[in-house]
């Protein structure tokens, strides 16, 4: 698995950061680079705005990079609502893969809600997005992958058959 990222993405409560952090205690070579982490880097006090978002998705896309081509394994946590941010790191990333968590919005807000380890991601985030925020799925369309290499329905799946699930599709690719 050196040298290969895989993008995890879906709508806040989806499950990523939950199966990212799960998949990396299987597979401690993986590096994991959450969004919500980098942002915090970056941006200390995050706007969301699309010129914010565009630099910190080039950023994550860019660290994905350079350590693939170092041959470490990556995991991207991110959302990534934008198309066009998943294909870019399709066409940098020599081996790359998208697994797609759909859930359905209502079951996400309710995670969302819910959750008590946040992984780093900000509180509140739908309650924010019906006040106007920019949140994927409320105020901002989130763009699902058109043809991801895996996609995994976290309302029907637990936390251990979506990780199974992308052991297989791991198996599979070496």
């Amino acid at each position: 698995m050196s040298g290969l990222a895989l993008w995890i993405t879906g709508l806040p409560g989806s499950g990523k950061s939950t199966v990212a952090v799960a998949l990396s205690e299987l597979y401690p070579d993986f590096v994991v680079l959450s969004m919500d982490e980098l942002r915090m880097c970056i941006t200390q006090e995050p706007t969301y705005s699309e010129a914010e978002r565009d630099m910190v998705y080039r950023c994550i896309v860019y660290i994905a990079k350079k350590l693939t081509e170092l041959d470490h394994p990556v995991i991207i946590d991110a959302t990534g609502h934008k198309r066009r941010w998943r294909d870019r790191a399709r066409k940098e990333i020599t081996q790359y893969a998208e697994i797609y968590l759909s859930c359905p919005l209502e079951i996400s807000m309710e995670r969302e809600r819910l959750r008590l380890d946040r992984h780093g991601a900000p509180e509140d985030v739908y309650r924010k997005g019906e006040e106007g925020w920019p949140v994927p799925g409320i105020t901002v369309p989130y763009e699902m992958p058109l043809q991801p290499e895996l996609e995994i329905d976290t309302e029907k799946k637990t936390v251990q058959e979506t990780v199974a699930a992308i052991q297989q599709f791991l198996l599979k690719r070496l």
